[in-house]
């Protein structure tokens, strides 16, 4: 996959973001592609649609693909809570069922997160 965030840029922003920094519009954007850009790599193929409304999507996950129009497994969420569940531990995270929403018998993505471990984060480790 080609990359089009700068790693370093890209992984200090969510460095900041998991720190509790306030980020701007722009950079919440620019972490969360950065984030997609990470979950599809470690996480490839393209049984599985995950949007973020005005960051972007990727198609990740091994299993059946799609070739031609809406996938048959969709996840969106917004920036804020995507990229909550892409830097904090499993359990930490209150989602609000508002804010996600989900389609297809393969739109179950929460073992696929957080995306980012502590080490990435700089914290330290569980």
């Amino acid at each position: 996959m080609r990359r089009r965030i700068d790693p370093d840029e890209g992984l200090g922003l969510i460095r900041a973001f998991a720190r509790g920094e306030e980020l701007s519009t722009r950079d919440k954007r620019q972490a969360a592609r950065f984030a997609l850009e990470e979950f599809a790599s470690r996480h490839p193929g393209r049984s599985v649609e995950i949007r973020i409304p005005w960051a972007g999507a990727v198609q990740a996950i091994a299993g059946p693909e799609h070739t031609r129009g809406t996938p048959p497994n969709v996840v969106e969420m917004d920036v804020d809570t995507f990229l909550a569940l892409a830097t904090s531990a499993p359990g930490d995270v209150q989602v609000d069922p508002a804010k996600v929403t989900y389609s297809g018998t393969r739109a179950n993505i929460s073992e696929f997160f957080p995306i980012f471990r502590p080490v990435e984060l700089g914290q330290p480790g569980h």
